[in-house]
């Protein structure tokens, strides 16, 4: 398994959507912990990154979809399908993540993906 740097968690700003790998995975910081999510509302098809943080809720800009970016779950109407999430881990300094059905904190220096 290959693991691929995204994002320097130094750099990430707390309660801010952030898109990063080519625009397909959305950090987000908030609480304390790091959560990625695939950067494309699963109603509307735009992006989640554009849109805003309330706690582990991130809300879509287009039309009020609200996630859950600990487990994708969709909260509200219009959106009734869960955001892919993406499992995180680190080690020695370095953190990684990769797809998976449910999401984990990040801890360390650099959010990392599985190519």
């Amino acid at each position: 398994m290959t693991w691929t740097t995204v994002h320097e968690l130094g750099d990430l700003p707390s309660n801010v959507p952030v898109a990063v790998d080519g625009d397909a995975i959305c950090l987000i910081r908030t609480n304390g912990e790091v959560y990625a999510v695939r950067n494309e509302c699963t109603h509307g098809a735009v992006p989640l990154s554009e849109g805003e943080v309330d706690g582990f809720t991130l809300e879509c800009f287009m039309h009020g979809s609200r996630f859950d970016v600990r487990t994708g779950a969709a909260l509200n109407l219009p959106a009734t399908r869960p955001v892919t999430t993406y499992r995180c881990a680190w080690s020695t300094g370095k953190s990684r993540c990769s797809e998976h059905d449910q999401l984990h904190p990040v801890a360390g220096t650099s959010l990392q993906r599985r190519v």
